[in-house]
């Protein structure tokens, strides 16, 4: 290679380093340190919605899809984080500080081992802080969603908010019909007859279709316990209305599945009434961003379809694994 192309190179990759360094120094400069960092000794910053001297309630926000898919280093989103609300629910009910807490429920729901985990945290809290937990439910608060609010000591609805979708749900894709048309072939090699129970690549068998059902059935059971536990319902009650359908927040009144029907100001309102709070401070907990998750941020400014091509990629291999679910989809 000729001195020339050396120098091209040299060049090329000389504005490659310098536009990446231009773009990086640009996020920093407009990046308002003073505020990202003000909170560095807590995790989570209170920000105050209703000013009081009196008792304290904490709200935190679940919004999302309750999954356990926490943002890498580089991929950093604002979508549902589980390590980390359990962290803010956990740290609600140390602090001796806050007297009541409340949810502000707004997903179709999520995974069958997340949702129980917060539904488990939230019982947890109630025992060992014997503090209330309300929940306010924002446009969409179904299946898993309804499944960690079940145990709450009041469960307040918008009439208009979609809540039920009582069940568990699988899914998975057969195209081996269009892998045929297309002349495609699978070649799979198992240590099992079951290691590839709901691959894509042929239809399944009665026989493991059996074997799943019996799986999401004994979820189905489970979350039926839960409803009974947390609202003191009846199990043929509950089995009645947990057909899989959706109700609105007037209709899940109506049939027992919530308490109230309102805001999260009258969520707020109720427990300050039902606890004889005066003169209530009310804060929203807020996740402060950390050094790390700002770099992180930082770089998928600069990398933007690399990020969302990673993030698609993250969404199809998690796709090709067959997982129940406490979700409502349409």
């Amino acid at each position: 290679m000729n001195s020339k192309r050396w120098f091209a190179i040299i060049v090329a990759v000389v504005l490659l380093v310098a536009s990446i360094g231009f773009r990086f120094v640009s996020s920093l400069a407009t990046t308002n340190f003073a505020e990202m960092f003000a909170f560095q000794d807590n995790k989570f910053e209170e920000e105050v919605i209703e000013e009081g001297v009196g008792e304290k309630i904490a709200v935190l926000e679940l919004n999302g899809i309750i999954q356990d898919t926490a943002p890498t280093p580089l991929v950093n989103t604002t979508s549902y984080n589980h390590k980390r609300f359990l962290e803010m629910l956990n740290e609600a009910g140390e602090d001796t500080s806050v007297d009541g807490i409340i949810l502000q429920v707004n997903t179709p729901g999520g995974g069958v081992v997340e949702s129980a985990e917060i539904h488990d945290k939230i019982v947890e809290i109630q025992e060992e802080y014997e503090k209330p937990i309300y929940v306010s439910m924002g446009n969409t608060a179904a299946s898993g969603g309804y499944y960690i609010s079940a145990p709450a000591n009041k469960v307040v609805a918008h009439p208009a908010t979609l809540t039920g979708s009582i069940g568990v749900i699988m899914e998975g894709y057969d195209l081996s019909e269009l892998a045929d048309k297309w002349g495609i072939d699978f070649n799979t090699i198992k240590s099992g007859k079951y290691k590839d129970i709901m691959s894509f690549s042929r239809e399944m068998t009665g026989e493991e279709r059996e074997i799943l059902q019996t799986m999401v059935d004994d979820m189905y059971a489970d979350f039926v316990d839960v409803i009974v536990e947390g609202r003191e319902m009846s199990e043929s009650k509950v089995r009645e209305l947990g057909d899989g359908r959706v109700y609105t927040g007037s209709q899940a009144k109506e049939n027992g599945l919530v308490d109230e029907l309102g805001s999260l100001d009258d969520t707020i309102a109720y427990m300050t009434e039902d606890y004889d709070f005066s003169d209530v401070e009310v804060v929203k907990y807020n996740y402060s961003a950390s050094l790390d998750e700002f770099f992180g941020m930082s770089v998928q400014s600069m990398f933007t379809n690399e990020a969302e091509f990673l993030g698609v990629m993250d969404m199809v291999r998690e796709s090709n694994a067959p997982r129940a679910m406490y979700l409502y989809s349409n």
